[in-house]
């Protein structure tokens, strides 16, 4: 497969995901401020935006417009939700060749109608704007399910999406880490995560934070759960490279990604919400690496597109 395909297909999973994981990320933030009339609007903007990896300005109080002024509304910016269907639908019109039609229609429509949508937001409230994206994104998912050949293009477009989504998760799952103990928290991570019900059914209607960190972190049959993504994104880099090593793996995308998983998979439970930061942040310096190895590898002629990443100090 010629490295300029491979690569849009894999930059069309990371933007979908992300701008799917960012609705919902906005949605439980947004919800939670409502809940909490008593929060400091300007610090709970300013710690999303240090989630997600977005410079805050300095210069004046935040409020829950700027944030979505900057995190959804932005067409130039990826990391903002319309920024990220903007760069999926232009990379996708690189390759419409190799995705098939509808998901193309799918992409070239929710383009076309991000700025009604934002209109529509602006007179409802964001939720209008936030269930669309989060809508469409199930759409192309589904039909990239169904109409794709499970071939290496697919491989590298469900890639950047298991990357994507261990990275998203990660920063979902941040925002408690400064709250461990907030029941309500809690159960809005699993609502942005698309959980709820899946976590209800698996474990019962108490919110403990330490099985919803597992749930999140290490079940292994949850999808968006870390675990699952990154064995998810580990057998497409080796469907992408088969080889036969007797000893150690060489694929430097490979070897972090199955690093951290085996971290994940064989953690004490009992110690997993204590070392949550740990955990975090390891698991988002393994995106980063994987993705800077995967472009190296596949996409040479690129410069590796990077989040901004969360410090964690212990804060």
């Amino acid at each position: 497969m010629l490295s300029r395909i491979a690569e849009s297909l894999f930059w069309i999973g990371r933007y979908v995901e992300r701008a799917d994981d960012t609705a919902r990320i906005l949605d439980a933030f947004l919800g939670r401020l409502l809940e909490d009339l008593w929060a400091d609007e300007d610090a709970a903007c300013r710690t999303l935006m240090s989630i997600l990896g977005a410079p805050a300005p300095q210069d004046r109080r935040l409020t829950t417009g700027d944030v979505l002024e900057l995190l959804a509304f932005d067409a130039e910016d990826p990391s903002a939700i319309s920024g990220a269907i903007v760069a999926a639908r232009d990379n996708a019109r690189g390759v419409r060749e190799t995705i098939s039609s509808e998901m193309w229609e799918c992409l070239n429509v929710t383009w076309h109608t991000l700025a009604s949508r934002r209109g529509a937001a602006e007179r409802l409230g964001p939720t209008v704007f936030l269930s669309y994206v989060r809508e469409r994104s199930a759409v192309l998912a589904g039909l990239a399910e169904s109409t794709m050949s499970r071939d290496d293009g697919w491989r590298f477009l469900v890639l950047g999406r298991s990357l994507e989504r261990v990275d998203m998760t990660a920063r979902l799952l941040s925002i408690q880490t400064n709250t461990p103990d907030e029941v309500t928290g809690w159960r809005t991570v699993l609502r942005s995560c698309g959980a709820d019900e899946a976590f209800l059914r698996t474990h019962g209607g108490t919110f403990d934070p330490q099985r919803v960190t597992e749930f999140l972190l290490l079940d292994r049959l949850f999808p968006r759960s870390a675990l699952h993504a990154l064995g998810t994104a580990e057998q497409c880099l080796i469907d992408l490279a088969p080889t036969i090593e007797r000893a150690g793996v060489t694929d430097a995308a490979r070897r972090p990604i199955g690093q951290i998983r085996t971290r994940l998979e064989y953690a004490d439970t009992t110690t997993l919400l204590a070392e949550l930061p740990q955990h975090l942040h390891a698991l988002q310096l393994t995106c980063a690496t994987a993705s800077a190895a995967i472009t190296a590898r596949y996409f040479p002629q690129s410069t590796p597109v990077t989040w901004g990443t969360v410090a964690w100090g212990g804060s």
